[in-house]
């Protein structure tokens, strides 16, 4: 499926893409994330899109580690909502493993993802699907 960019006088409000499981397909979730915001009229290097990619890197990222299952894709979505909300949303196949912000002990090389999503949004949250979990998070703009 190709992904459609919608334009800031088009009508669509929501972008949506399935991605592979794979550190690739995390990758290209932050790049299509930037290039749609831009196209929405949040420039590359603004604070909301700067913010958004470090949301969309870090579900996304976790979709792909603790999310993962064989022969599964994972989903990005963007919505605008009126007047001044961008909602981020990484669905997966697994809800077995719910998403908490708890920063790790001493000195942890990971862990602080969530954390930094919480910081950077103006709410988040997880919703629990038929299959698997969907991770959001909202920003102001």
């Amino acid at each position: 499926m190709k992904p459609r960019i919608s334009t800031p006088t088009g009508e669509l409000t929501a972008f949506r893409q399935l991605l592979s499981a794979t550190p690739r397909g995390a990758r290209l979730a932050r790049w299509l994330a930037v290039h749609q915001l831009d196209a929405w009229g949040f420039p590359h290097g603004s604070d909301v899109s700067d913010a958004a990619a470090h949301i969309v890197a870090e579900l996304a990222a976790n979709a792909i580690t603790h999310g993962r299952v064989a022969g599964r894709d994972f989903e990005l979505r963007l919505t605008r909502r009126e007047p001044n909300t961008l909602r981020i949303e990484v669905a997966d196949a697994r809800s077995d493993r719910l998403p908490r912000c708890e920063p790790p002990e001493g000195d942890a090389e990971s862990g602080r993802g969530l954390c930094l999503v919480a910081a950077l949004a103006a709410a988040w949250g997880v919703i629990e699907r038929e299959v698997g979990k969907t991770v959001w998070a909202e920003l102001k703009v």
